[in-house]
């Protein structure tokens, strides 16, 4: 146990994983091409484009957003033309949040350039340590979708 009472693996492991999404993100190389997006919009992106017709209510829940802040990132993302808004059939008050076209061409291509410093680092790990990224990754999923939860 640590002084604030956390097992002292759990924190090791937060203190990790917070070092590896840290190199990750320093990793990721300029993208030619593409105007880079700030990391809210990058990862509001992301969302749209994972869940095409979400409400900006729903993003920022999902997200763990202020309101404001989704509604600011997503109108940016609108202006640069990688969101659009299209009233949502049973509620023309609601509006849903879609991917352009261009939204899907440039995450295929932001996409590749994430994973490919990730990829290269998981090559330069033995079997053993591959093997135990893959054993993990079910743990590593539920981790991500509790983090993507209030509460």
């Amino acid at each position: 146990m640590t002084n604030d009472g956390v097992p002292a693996a759990t924190r090791e492991i937060a203190d990790l994983l917070r070092d590896l999404s840290w190199n990750i993100h320093r990793k990721a190389p300029e993208i030619t091409g593409i105007e880079p997006l700030p990391n809210t919009e990058l990862a509001v992106l992301k969302h749209v484009l994972d869940n095409p017709g979400l409400t900006v209510t729903e993003l920022a829940r999902l997200m763990g957003l202020k309101q404001s802040n989704a509604s600011a990132a997503v109108r940016t993302l609108a202006e640069r033309g990688l969101v659009t808004r299209s009233s949502s059939p049973t509620d023309r008050r609601v509006s849903l949040l879609l991917p352009t076209e261009e939204a899907r061409a440039q995450n295929e291509v932001i996409a590749h350039a994430w994973a490919g410093p990730i990829r290269a680092g998981i090559e330069r790990l033995n079997a053993e340590q591959r093997a135990a990224l893959e054993a993990a990754s079910g743990a590593l999923v539920a981790l991500n979708r509790a983090m993507q939860t209030r509460g």
